[in-house]
C-alpha cells in the first residue's frame, strides 16, 4: 500500500513492521522519506499529489480540520486514538489489518519485573507513591493530564503523576501551583519542549531533576514494551536504586536519561 503517516509513532511502527510509508511529517525523524509538512500543519495538496491509498493520523497528534480536508479530497484516512497503554494493542492491531501486516504484539513487562522504586523518604515506594512532576513546556509551565498515554505509562511504572488530576490533557501551571504540591522527582522529557541539561537549573526549585527520553515517554507503538522498561529503570536510577543489568541494544536510549 501507498501509506502516508502523519504521526511519528506510526512512522516508526510501520518501519518496524517492514512497511515504510511513502511520506511522513518532518517530525518523524526520517530524512530519507518525503515530508508533507508537520503534524499540525500537513500539506494537504502535497499529500493528494502523492495519491496515497491511505493516510494514517491520530486524534491526539493531528487536527480534525486536516482530517476533514483529506476526506473532502477523497483520501482514505485511518484515525487512531491512543490515550493510554490499554489502547496500544487494539489500535495497532487495527492499523496492522488496514495495511496488511501480520503483527503479533509483544506483551508489556509484568509490573513485578520492573525495578522497585526507592522512595526519597526512605525504603521502597510501597506505602507512599513516588510523586513526579513532568514539565512539557515552560513560560508557562505545562504538564500532562490523566487522559494521556504518558501518564498511563508512568503510572504503570509505579509513580504518581502530580497535577494529572487537573482539568484537560495538558494543564497549565502557575508558580503557586508548583509550590502547593509535594514533588519527589521532576522528570524533564526531551520533547515536546526540548529540555537540555543547561536549562534544568530552574526546575531544581521544585525537586530533584532527571532528564528522560521524551520519545520513550510519549511515542507509542512497537517501542512501547521496551520503553516501559527503560522509563522504569531510569526512574529507579534517579531515585538512587540499583542500576538495571545491561540489556539489548534498545537500552542504549537510557543514555538520554
Amino acid at each position: 500500500m501507498r501509506v502516508i503517516s502523519l504521526v511519528p509513532s506510526v512512522t516508526e511502527t510501520l518501519a518496524a513492521w517492514g512497511a515504510d510509508p511513502i511520506a511522513c511529517t518532518r517530525f518523524c525523524e526520517r530524512p530519507d522519506l518525503e515530508h508533507v509538512g508537520g503534524t499540525k500543519n500537513p500539506d494537504i495538496g502535497a499529500i493528494a499529489d502523492l495519491r496515497p491509498d491511505l493516510v494514517v493520523a491520530d486524534r491526539e497528534e493531528n487536527r480534525k480540520e486536516d482530517h476533514e480536508a483529506l476526506i473532502a479530497r477523497g483520501i482514505e484516512v485511518e484515525a487512531l486514538h491512543i490515550a493510554s497503554l490499554d489502547h496500544v494493542v487494539p489500535e495497532l492491531a487495527r492499523l496492522a489489518r488496514r495495511v496488511g501486516v501480520d503483527w503479533q504484539p509483544e506483551p508489556l513487562p509484568e509490573r513485578s519485573e520492573l525495578p522497585p522504586l526507592r522512595h526519597p523518604g526512605g525504603g521502597d515506594s510501597g506505602g507512599q507513591p513516588v510523586r513526579v512532576f513532568v514539565p512539557i513546556w515552560r513560560r508557562p509551565y505545562m504538564t500532562v493530564g490523566a487522559a494521556t498515554y504518558g501518564v498511563s505509562l508512568l503510572e504503570y511504572c509505579g509513580v504518581q503523576v502530580t497535577f494529572a488530576d487537573r482539568a484537560g490533557p495538558y494543564p497549565t501551571l502557575s508558580e503557586e501551583d508548583l509550590r502547593s504540591e509535594p514533588i519527589d522527582l521532576v522528570l524533564a522529557p526531551t520533547e515536546p519542549y526540548e529540555w537540555h541539561r543547561r536549562n534544568l537549573d530552574e526546575l531544581d526549585a521544585y525537586g530533584p531533576v532527571h532528564l528522560i527520553d521524551g520519545q520513550d515517554l510519549f511515542w507509542w507503538g512497537t517501542r512501547t514494551p521496551a520503553a516501559v522498561r527503560r522509563v522504569a529503570n531510569g526512574i529507579a536510577r534517579a531515585l538512587g536504586g540499583p542500576a538495571p543489568p545491561a540489556g539489548p541494544a534498545g537500552e542504549a536510549r537510557a543514555g538520554a536519561q
